[in-house]
């Protein structure tokens, strides 16, 4: 079963393989998605997130308290690099509502029977079953790839200039993060895949060893000096190259094996 609509600003793409699947699910699953984008959408005007910012609602929905929680979370982590409260800015949680929507519309499918699918939100996917072959985009020509993963019941995300410019702000100085090109992120959820990659971009350089010391996360990124770095447990599909380690980035690892780079 394959269907692909465009929800949230972006295409949404789900493969099943499971035989005698239903598409009711696949129906809960875009049904879920374009809820999420009326209630927590901050270009709506009539959104829960747009009313909770003007002040016209006295309390948050309890999906939306879960994704202001983890906004703070990660506010907490980064010393306030990720910020959906920039000065100057309406609230817009949307660096954590993509990730953790696509993740429960996953649980939907699996909890209607689905084990073995793959469902891709604007270039993030989550990899049930498998093993998933994705394709890492290269940051500068569209018709390439940085590196192919070989993906089983994980989710990878990335964040990059090369689709929306510099819209990632670095929350400490207000200004556009521009220490990386792309940074990918390997988790076990697309929530925290998604969510930690756009956090990382925001800290610059040294989002990089954060995201990888991070319990569960792999990292595969591409500074402003057009080097490529990677954690050791990144999972690079058999067969492609991994270059030769220039550089070691082992500052706050917690005992991981450190960030290798090659040119």
């Amino acid at each position: 079963m394959r269907r692909v609509e465009h929800v949230m600003g972006f295409p949404v793409s789900v493969r099943i393989d499971d035989e005698d699947l239903p598409g009711a699910p696949v129906d809960a699953l875009f049904a879920w998605l374009r809820e999420v984008d009326a209630r927590f959408s901050p270009f709506r005007p009539d959104s829960e997130v747009s009313r909770l910012d003007r002040g016209e609602v006295p309390q948050a929905s309890g999906d939306l308290r879960e994704v202001l929680a983890l906004c703070e979370e990660y506010r907490i982590a980064t010393d306030g690099a990720f910020d959906v409260r920039l000065p100057g800015r309406g609230l817009d949680p949307c660096a954590v509502v993509k990730g953790w929507s696509v993740q429960k519309g996953a649980e939907l499918l699996r909890a209607a029977g689905a084990r073995r699918f793959c469902l891709n939100a604007g270039g993030d996917v989550i990899a049930s079953g498998g093993p998933w072959r994705v394709g890492v985009r290269h940051p500068e020509h569209a018709d390439r790839l940085c590196t192919v993963l070989d993906l089983t019941d994980r989710a990878v995300a990335t964040s990059a200039r090369y689709e929306r410019g510099d819209h990632i702000l670095d929350g400490r100085t207000g200004r556009p993060a521009t220490g990386l090109l792309s940074l990918t992120v390997v988790a076990p959820t697309l929530t925290e895949a998604d969510t930690v990659a756009t956090a990382a971009f925001a800290l610059g350089v040294e989002g990089i060893a954060w995201a990888a010391a991070r319990d569960g996360c792999e990292v595969f990124a591409v500074d402003a000096q057009r080097r490529v770095l990677r954690s050791a447990g990144f999972p690079v599909a058999e067969g492609q190259p991994t270059g030769r380690v220039s550089q070691k980035l082992a500052d706050g690892m917690r005992n991981r094996l450190p960030v290798t780079a090659r040119e």
